[in-house]
């Protein structure tokens, strides 16, 4: 087999880093987190898991945003068109759980954890969603 046939056809079958599955475990950190957290409500929840997988979740968030910025050859208006439409269902959803998580009095620490946890939740599938629509779209 020649080098030549094993290049990609064209841009749309280039090799792309693993963002959908970067951001996918991103969303798995943060409902384990919100389960752990909503597990121990009303109580006050022991906080050290839960920060934990939230950083753990806001890195590979960080790394997914790094490693897609960098892509050059990409379709981006798409990535836009779909993440925004994505965005507005999953900010709905994760304030109605938000609601939820203040009528169980869920305060102070507790609240701004479940609240950063809320916000990966909220972005994670969007761009898992919008990227994997904008992979295989012409590039712009």
């Amino acid at each position: 087999m020649s080098t030549a046939t094993m290049t990609p056809s064209n841009e749309i079958d280039r090799p792309y880093p693993p963002i959908a599955w970067i951001t996918s475990g991103a969303l798995g950190l943060v409902i384990i987190g919100g389960v752990w957290m909503a597990s121990h409500a009303p109580r006050r929840a022991p906080l050290g898991i839960a920060v934990a997988l939230l950083c753990a979740a806001a890195f590979l968030m960080l790394v997914a945003a790094t490693l897609l910025a960098r892509q050059r050859i990409f379709a981006w208006s798409t990535f836009r068109k779909v993440l925004k439409w994505g965005l507005l269902a999953y900010v709905i959803e994760a304030g109605m759980i938000e609601y939820a998580f203040v009528r169980d009095h869920t305060s102070g620490a507790s609240l701004v954890i479940v609240t950063l946890m809320l916000l990966i939740f909220a972005t994670s599938p969007p761009m898992t969603i919008a990227f994997t629509v904008a992979r295989y779209h012409d590039p712009d």
